[in-house]
């Protein structure tokens, strides 16, 4: 995995992020619901005012996974960060990738002084359920709004 890096993803790496929402559309059989677009994308995450930000793994010029965050506001919690999407490309799953993303993301939470970050996994996606348990992931009964907060990012990080 030393040929992998996490940076933040730039325009260039839009078409192939879009592919990953895509597949992971798909794996969760939702694969209808997705009508974003190159374009939109482009706009919203680097135009005038951007309203997501963005994380690539690569591998050379190849962008394996992503994690696709914003900022959001809870009136009992404050600033937290809200991860929109984590996807690995199917072949990648399973070493690690997801991981260094999610860890990034997190690491994200703590700079910006949120509250803690927070995310939604499809009920029926059990390796990415299983994933998040082991971050000991607060999970809610319906659609499974998880979080952790930001004391418990700072444990992960400080033991």
């Amino acid at each position: 995995m030393e040929d992998v890096i996490i940076e933040d993803g730039n325009l260039a790496d839009l078409p192939q992020v879009l592919e990953l929402i895509h597949e992971l559309a798909a794996y969760v059989g939702h694969a209808e619901e997705v009508d974003n677009s190159v374009k939109q994308m482009e706009i919203d995450g680097f135009g005038a005012c951007p309203i997501y930000g963005l994380y690539v793994a690569r591998r050379g010029v190849d962008v394996i996974g992503a994690a696709i965050y914003y900022y959001r506001y809870s009136t009992w919690k404050g600033k937290r960060l809200y991860l929109e999407d984590l996807v690995v490309r199917s072949a990648e799953r399973g070493k690690g990738i997801g991981k260094l993303l999610f860890e990034t993301t997190l690491k994200k939470s703590l700079t910006e002084n949120c509250s803690g970050m927070m995310w939604q996994v499809v009920k029926n996606n059990h390796r990415a359920i299983h994933f998040y348990e082991k971050y000991e992931a607060n999970f809610d009964q319906d659609f499974m709004n998880c979080s952790l907060e930001s004391a418990d990012i700072k444990l992960l990080f400080n033991s």
